[in-house]
This record gives structure tokens, C-alpha cells and sequence, in this order.
């Protein structure tokens, strides 16, 4: 007779291992309870399955509307938002717009972040980008280039739900 095979996920290890450890009398503590569950799936212990799958960043689908707001249709950023957090993701879309592996001017990168705006403040979003480390200047100021970290899961999400307001489609205008 063949085996079937069965895949099972489970959302949250640790309370699946409480619930398996409440149901069975004289169970180990949690923590090793932890490790056998992580064994039984192939790890050498809880750590090692962490390590190996480590957890999805939490997205905050409010503040990703939120930020939504202050672009247009295009893409483009049309307004300087007043609250921190939503500005902060709006400025990792200009960061993730700019060329990588390249050195600017102060003229030049104004240009390229002038293109992504509608309000047209290059100056203060530049000083803001240099803030918050995801750009660098000269200390003369001279020349500017975009420092290559990981996008924040928040601004990839914003960039995701972006693109996907690009996609989709016209609606029919009815005259």
C-alpha cells in the first residue's frame, strides 16, 4: 500500500505545541516540546527551525492606505505627509526609484526626485532620505549616492500596492 502524502501547516508553532502539550499527560515542558515538534519536521532543534524559517514581518495594511493616499495614479508623490511613519514610507519608494550603484550631483539627483513628485521639494526629501540613511552626501554636499540596504518589508508593501494600482485597468468612461 503507498503512503499518502499529507502537508500540514501550521501558522503558530508555539501554539500548536501548546495544544498538542495540553493533551498529553506528564508532557515535557514547552520548550522541549518546541525542540521535538522541530525534530519530528527535520530540524536539529527549535533554534535551528527558526533560523530556517524565520517569521513574516507583520504589514500594516492601515498604514500602507494611509500612505497610499499621497500618490496619484502614476505612481507619483503628490503631497509632503504631516505624520512621520507614513512619510518615512513614502520616502523608501523615491529611495527604491533611485538608480543604484550611482553618484549624483545636487542637480542631478533633484531631477531624478523631482520626477517622482508632484509637490517638487527635492531639497527636503533629499535631507530627509540622508536622515533616515538611505542616502549619502559629500560633506561638501556635492555628491549624493543611495546607500544599498534592505527595503523595509512596510516599503516593499507600499511599492507592491503601488504597482498594483498601475495595473489595473482604466474604467469605462460612460458619456
Amino acid at each position: 500500500m503507498s503512503k499518502d502524502v499529507i502537508r500540514l501547516t501550521i501558522p503558530d508553532v508555539s501554539d500548536f505545541t501548546k495544544q498538542l502539550r495540553n493533551s498529553i499527560p506528564e508532557a515535557p515542558g514547552h520548550v522541549e516540546m518546541l525542540n521535538l515538534v522541530a525534530r519530528a519536521a527535520g530540524f536539529r532543534n527549535f533554534q535551528h527551525l527558526r533560523r530556517q524559517n524565520p517569521p513574516a514581518p507583520d504589514i500594516d495594511h492601515k498604514r500602507i492606505a494611509r500612505a497610499l493616499r499621497y500618490f496619484d495614479d502614476g505612481g507619483r508623490w503628490q503631497s509632503w505627509p504631516v505624520k512621520r511613519g507614513v512619510r518615512e514610507l513614502c520616502l523608501w519608494v523615491i529611495w527604491a526609484r533611485l538608480p543604484a550603484r550611482q553618484i549624483w550631483g545636487e542637480r542631478e539627483i533633484s531631477a531624478i526626485i523631482d520626477e517622482q513628485t508632484v509637490f517638487r521639494d527635492a531639497a527636503q526629501i533629499r535631507r530627509s532620505l540622508v536622515e533616515m540613511k538611505l542616502l549619502t552626501r559629500r560633506s561638501d554636499g556635492s555628491n549624493y549616492a543611495r546607500v544599498e540596504t534592505p527595503i523595509d518589508p512596510q516599503g516593499a508593501a507600499l511599492l507592491s500596492a503601488l504597482a498594483d494600482r498601475r495595473k489595473l485597468p482604466e474604467p469605462p468612461n460612460i458619456s
